[in-house]
């Protein structure tokens, strides 16, 4: 094992291990808000932007080039969660471009009402996106944790025992 292969992955796991606190404050902010208004929205994706770049970057840079070479073990394991937590995500976009759309043409972002219900606007299925959206969020989370994991236990693994 090379030196600088072993700083690269401590930098990427060091990036990914940072991301999540980003993931969670930034679900927090809409959580916690009363009112999710035009300024809230952005300073949720901030955070959740800031989050995905800290995971997503290490990934197609480094972890994606190399994954054809180490396909074996906990290295599929990882490959497959991975791959499975980026589809959650995608689910969850699904969910947010239509609440997202509907709501800026409601103007609720800006002068929000609090007697109307995000499922009485935009098309009959916003109860259907918000689902997507819950769904996509939720396993995106769980699959993040458990890649997250494996990561972890390759690293140790490969870097500190192996």
């Amino acid at each position: 094992m090379e030196l600088g292969e072993m700083v690269i992955a401590t930098v990427a796991l060091v990036a990914v291990t940072l991301s999540f606190p980003f993931l969670l404050y930034g679900a927090w902010i809409v959580i916690d808000a009363e009112e999710v208004t035009w300024d809230v929205l952005t300073h949720h994706l901030k955070y959740i932007l800031t989050g995905l770049a800290l995971t997503t970057i290490p990934m197609v840079t480094w972890m994606i080039p190399r994954v054809f070479d180490q396909l074996r073990g906990a290295a599929v394991v990882h490959a497959i969660l991975g791959v499975q937590a980026y589809a959650m995500l995608f689910f969850a976009f699904t969910g947010i471009v239509p609440i997202f759309r509907a709501k800026r043409e409601y103007d609720l972002y800006h002068s929000y009402d609090e007697q109307l219900l995000l499922d009485e606007i935009g098309d009959e299925n916003m109860r259907h996106w918000r689902r997507h959206l819950r769904i996509g969020v939720f396993g995106y989370v769980i699959l993040w944790i458990l890649t997250y994991f494996v990561g972890v236990i390759r690293y140790v693994t490969r870097y500190l025992i192996g």
